[in-house]
């Protein structure tokens, strides 16, 4: 019972670093992409929060990231903490719901895949339905912005998560089950061979690479 209660408190202990984890690199990782968009790796640990605890634990990263992120730096109120934990729900949230059933590399890439999709469908949805509201434009002004603007920033965001996240996620656990912080046996991530493990690595940081100069092109540095 004891043993019980304490991987119940470790993991308690564990959720709350990673909110306020998400939280710091939210305020020091806030990036402009396009126009008033702006892009930050919150959710790169919200999702790897998942891998490790579950979809609900990734849900409740999101929520209590987003409400601090409203009463401290968030300019947008009510409407931006609803956007964020949509944004966040729908790709940390699915991300790791696919995993949590196919816990291999090839799930992992799934999930984090369909994750991207799924984030993207969403918001360019409730970006036609909330921008004009927002911002006081016409909805025409809007759907204009959905193409060009809304699904290559939403695109590009999830990209970088999901490169990140392959890039990151192996050695963050390694970490944490040498530190104690989660059990040897438990959450590892998946074993595969040395070969694929590079062709992966390499593969996201060239997911990466093209992310950013898809950046750099939009804004006409490039």
């Amino acid at each position: 019972m004891s043993g019980v209660k304490n991987s119940k408190t470790r993991k308690l202990t564990m959720i709350a670093m990673l909110c306020a984890l998400a939280y710091v690199i939210m305020v020091v990782g806030r990036i402009p992409l396009v126009l008033f968009l702006k892009y930050d790796p919150k959710d790169i640990v919200i999702v790897i929060g998942g891998f490790i605890f579950g979809p609900l634990a990734a849900a409740a990263i999101s929520v209590v990231v987003a409400v601090v992120e409203m009463f401290t730096v968030s300019d947008t109120g009510v409407i931006g903490l609803f956007m964020n934990i949509i944004s966040s729900l729908a790709f940390a949230c699915v991300a790791a719901f696919v995993y949590k059933k196919k816990r291999t590399m090839s799930g992992a890439v799934m999930g984090l895949a369909l994750g991207v999709v799924v984030m993207t469908a969403l918001m360019l949805l409730w970006n036609y339905i909330i921008t004009p509201l927002y911002m006081n434009v016409s909805r025409q002004e809007v759907i204009d912005l959905l193409v060009p603007v809304f699904l290559p920033f939403n695109l590009v965001k999830g990209g970088i998560n999901m490169a990140l996240t392959i890039l990151l996620y192996k050695p963050v656990v390694t970490a944490l089950r040498k530190a104690r912080l989660i059990p040897e046996d438990e959450y590892a991530a998946p074993k595969v061979t040395k070969a694929k493990s590079l062709g992966l690595m390499f593969a996201a940081l060239a997911l990466l690479a093209t992310c950013i100069l898809v950046v750099l092109a939009i804004n006409g540095i490039i």
